[in-house]
């Protein structure tokens, strides 16, 4: 990744950071975003260590003002975006649709949908005026599936998979690639949030439990490297041609990018049937 420049929103902790670090060490320039300033600080420490060079931007994805100048400051300080990757989520909120709270419910959308619009909006003129670039979006096995008491981070990671279709298609004559991914389940602060809130304890009991039972085997969680190795493939251009696709890293994403001929035509849901069939 020498001479690239990623934007990385949710860079300050979790799987934000470690994609940002994993880049910094492939020779990236990387900028970050997020509203935890401490946060940003500790990554950007931990990229300098690594001898990588960064910039961190405290900021909400889900405003317009916000996300738009922070790409700017990022062209002008470390150069043209060649990756995105648009990382920042939250939890919840775990209750029943006849219960939720509407604001939450929403801010959830907000997060996940708006904030990946937004970035991939701001990214995609600049990138259109270059003759391409790659916009990666972290979603959630959530998206694949209809479990009851998450509504609201269900409905808005099942968006994302729509969203990138669209980016992918609208991307294809310009060069823009766009990918949506599920990173497993990684043991990061999510998890602290997901076991200590009273909500998903109530509402998501089995979920809970699972995580339970895999901070006991921590080794049952997904590598962080798994997902870091994963973006730095796409970011690298070398799985160009699945562009608009759901991948996973329990993929053989490289298998998949050489029979892309093969998949062109089918969908993200029948791609992964396939993938799980083959």
């Amino acid at each position: 990744m020498q001479g690239q420049v990623a934007f990385i929103t949710g860079g300050g902790r979790g799987i934000g950071r470690g994609i940002a670090e994993a880049f910094a060490a492939e020779g990236a320039s990387v900028a970050l975003m997020a509203r935890s300033e401490d946060q940003l600080s500790e990554t950007l420490r931990q990229i300098e260590a690594v001898g990588g060079r960064g910039l961190i931007l405290k900021g909400d994805v889900t405003s317009q003002d916000d996300v738009d100048s922070a790409i700017a400051a990022t062209e002008t300080r470390l150069g043209p975006i060649t990756t995105v990757v648009s990382n920042a989520g939250i939890t919840g909120p775990y209750a029943p649709i006849a219960e939720a709270d509407p604001d939450e419910w929403w801010r959830t959308q907000e997060v996940h949908l708006r904030g990946a619009f937004l970035t991939s909006r701001a990214t995609f003129r600049s990138m259109r005026s270059r003759g391409g670039g790659r916009i990666i979006i972290i979603s959630s096995r959530a998206a694949e599936r209809g479990s009851p008491n998450i509504s609201g981070y269900a409905v808005a990671k099942s968006s994302q998979l729509r969203f990138t279709e669209m980016l992918a298609a609208e991307g294809e004559p310009v060069g823009i690639k766009a990918f949506v991914l599920h990173p497993g389940t990684v043991d990061t602060q999510f998890t602290d949030e997901a076991l200590n809130r009273a909500d998903a304890n109530q509402y998501a009991a089995g979920f809970v439990e699972r995580l339970r039972e895999l901070r006991k085997n921590p080794a049952a969680f997904t590598p962080m490297s798994k997902v870091t190795d994963l973006c730095i493939f796409l970011a690298s251009g070398a799985g160009d041609e699945l562009s608009g696709r759901y991948l996973s890293v329990d993929y053989d994403v490289p298998q998949l990018a050489q029979r892309s001929e093969q998949i062109k035509e089918r969908d993200l849901y029948t791609l992964r049937i396939q993938t799980l069939t083959d």
